[in-house]
């Protein structure tokens, strides 16, 4: 297995209006893009993807700045994979994804 600083994950949380139809739509079409672009849910309003290396989430970083609602708050993370493997759950348990979506190579199915 090679160095567990070679994945790199990126956290996105966000909070956006949905007061009207309109904001309500803007945050349907935000929250469908991060799902298609390999974004996995870890709470409400939190979602995660993992990247080979902190040179690929730099260059995603361009693509998602081009991507973001025009109102809210919206802030990113990145922490190594190691980093996030060491996340404090507190209450409940790791969703099925996060069980699944590791920087181990093997995936069994």
């Amino acid at each position: 297995m090679g160095s567990p600083y070679k994945f790199m994950r990126l956290m996105l949380f966000f909070d956006l209006p949905m007061n009207t139809r309109s904001e309500r739509r803007t945050y349907t079409r935000f929250r469908k893009y991060l799902i298609k672009n390999g974004f996995t849910m870890v709470q409400f309003s939190v979602y995660s993807k993992i990247f080979p290396n902190r040179s690929s989430l730099d260059t995603y970083m361009l693509t998602l700045r081009n991507n973001l609602p025009a109102h809210g708050s919206v802030r990113a993370m990145a922490v190594t994979e190691k980093q996030y493997n060491k996340m404090y759950l507190l209450v409940g348990n790791q969703t099925l994804t996060e069980q699944t979506l590791t920087d181990n190579t093997m995936v069994i199915l």
